[in-house]
């Protein structure tokens, strides 16, 4: 989706953990089914990992999962366990965005776009997600 770019504000539920984030104010979100994003209904935007920034004493709250293939890292706050952002084996150079972790006001418009997390492959190569950390110019 093309758009100007705006200023999210986001985190976890009890506010340990704050980011801002430079995003267009419609995006496209991937709702994946691999284990762990199933089990967490978690639906995220991708965006450049420049374009990310924690803030604060933020990363003081978080703690990291891994598994499988190890390549993701699966953040969340030790407080509330709230995952608002994590980086996504599928965009190595981004940071996958809970779209409902940002706060109210930035967001114009979210379209939801399935990602086949079980047969992580096949979805990689079909849906173009790679693309979506890539900086537009």
């Amino acid at each position: 989706m093309n758009a100007e770019n705006v200023v999210h504000t986001g985190g976890c539920h009890c506010k340990s953990v704050r980011w801002k984030v430079v995003a267009p104010s419609s995006v496209v979100a991937w709702d994946c089914n691999c284990s762990t994003c199933n089990m967490r209904a978690n639906t995220h935007f991708i965006v450049p990992a420049d374009n990310f920034e924690l803030l604060g004493d933020s990363g003081k709250f978080l703690t990291t999962y891994t598994f499988g293939t190890q390549t993701a890292k699966h953040t969340f706050c030790k407080i509330c366990g709230i995952t608002s952002f994590y980086y996504p084996r599928s965009n190595l150079d981004g940071v996958a965005v809970t779209f409902r972790c940002v706060d109210p006001g930035t967001l114009n418009h979210v379209e939801i776009k399935h990602f086949d997390g079980k047969n992580w492959d096949t979805a990689y190569n079909q849906t173009g997600i790679s693309s979506y950390s890539k900086v537009q110019k």
